[in-house]
């Protein structure tokens, strides 16, 4: 990965990015090629966050989504969101032709154990025009009710392709932003003053606007990396928030699931420990890993106006496990917004739609309850009670999903300060 220098002293520039995970590489990556004026800071090292720990399935096929957008915005907004996927796809595949990325055409396959979910998602993917397949069964070991499979999506190895894309942008590591005044951003050592503002930091590092601790939660997830085991013709996921997912890397097959809500009890590795000596045969665990994902109210991204009272701030949040094509997606949609071209997917994203959804009256009461249980450590993002991770020796926070490791360094945000224990 290359390295970058730390920002000093006071600086000017047409748009700033802050945070450098896909999303916000993306947007730099998109600016540049526009030849509009920008620079992008992360607090760490770029590709250091989520980024790093994703499977990396690059698809329009996001569990079974639109079913549930054609039911709550209707046929327009489901061809706008195929649409707007579809064309991260095939800017991947573009940009990839040159970049030593292991990038790979492949298939993909959501599965489900519910037989009229996968109707009603083939039935709204027939009617938006996508050309999908309904398969009985899967070469995988598991009883399913039916599964959808979407031709010619892709995977890679997100950090080798941002290793490539990155040389050449306006970055700067090490660099915090700490507080913001109108368009002047502070940060140790310095200042940003900005036309205008990307916020690109996994869950929305300003609190004052945008209510985003209300419209979001964050869920955790697994993965095993096993040797030995067969290989799979294809990318797979259950529909389910709380199911299985499957992809090769090379001779190594990845497996996830044991997701459940940051700071709650879940499967975890145990579940993937179980399910791989159960069913896949005498293979060897190679590696381990954890990440976790902003979820929305909606299934859908915050893309868009960081909110209605920050006209000149934007924000790519809430990407819901699918962070590799929405990165994409996002990059593209506020790209077009600051440079003032027409995307007509704006709307669809916007963060300032309504939150009335159930999902609202479930993230308030976990709010509710953890700010009034009387234990402490505190998480410093809102004082809602931290819980202990026994598996990953972690302080987790199940209002927002703020972790800190036991000393109280902080490993996952909103929060932006250690932990005082």
């Amino acid at each position: 990965m290359p390295e970058f220098p730390k920002l000093k002293g006071q600086i000017k520039t047409d748009v700033l990015i802050i945070g450098g995970g896909m999303a916000g590489l993306m947007c730099a990556y998109n600016l540049e090629q526009k030849g509009v004026d920008y620079i992008l800071v992360e607090q760490n090292k770029i590709a250091s966050g989520v980024t790093k720990n994703t499977t990396a399935k690059i698809t329009v096929q996001h569990g079974y989504i639109y079913s549930d957008i054609l039911k709550r915005y209707g046929e327009k907004a489901a061809r706008q969101y195929f649409k707007a996927n579809n064309q991260a796809l095939q800017r991947y595949k573009e940009i990839c032709k040159n970049i030593d990325c292991d990038f790979k055409v492949c298939d993909s396959y959501v599965f489900s154990a519910d037989n009229k979910k996968t109707a009603r998602e083939l039935t709204a993917l027939n009617k938006i025009g996508v050309d999908a397949y309904l398969l009985p069964d899967i070469e995988l070991p598991l009883k399913i009710a039916g599964a959808i499979k979407i031709k010619d999506q892709a995977q890679f190895n997100p950090l080798k392709f941002i290793a490539n894309i990155s040389r050449g942008l306006k970055i700067y590591e090490d660099t915090k932003i700490t507080e913001y005044d109108g368009n002047k951003f502070l940060f140790d050592g310095g200042s940003i003053t900005a036309k205008s503002t990307i916020v690109a930091t996994h869950f929305p590092i300003f609190n004052r606007h945008g209510l985003y601790p209300l419209k979001m939660y964050q869920h955790r997830s697994y993965v095993l990396a096993l040797e030995g085991a067969r290989e799979i013709n294809g990318m797979y996921v259950d529909e389910c928030l709380q199911g299985l997912s499957f992809r090769n890397y090379g001779d190594i097959l990845l497996l996830g699931g044991g997701s459940h809500r940051t700071g709650k009890k879940g499967g975890g590795f145990g579940e993937l420990r179980d399910f791989a000596k159960r069913h896949l045969g005498p293979v060897k665990i190679i590696a381990e890993w954890a990440t976790q994902d902003c979820m929305t109210l909606d299934n859908i991204a915050y893309i868009g106006r960081y909110s209605k009272n920050t006209p000149d701030i934007f924000v790519a949040t809430g990407f819901n496990k699918w962070g590799m094509t929405t990165a994409l997606v996002a990059a593209n949609v506020l790209c077009d917004m600051i440079t003032g071209e027409q995307n007509e997917a704006q709307e669809l994203f916007s963060p300032n739609r309504s939150i009335l959804h159930p999902q609202l009256a479930v993230n308030t009461f976990e709010t509710t309850l953890n700010l009034i249980t009387p234990t402490a450590p505190r998480c410093p993002h809102l004082g809602c009670a931290l819980k202990w991770n026994r598996e990953e020796h972690s302080w987790d926070c199940s209002c927002h999903g703020s972790r800190f490791d036991k000393n109280g360094k902080i490993l996952n945000n909103p929060a932006t300060d250690d932990l005082k224990l």
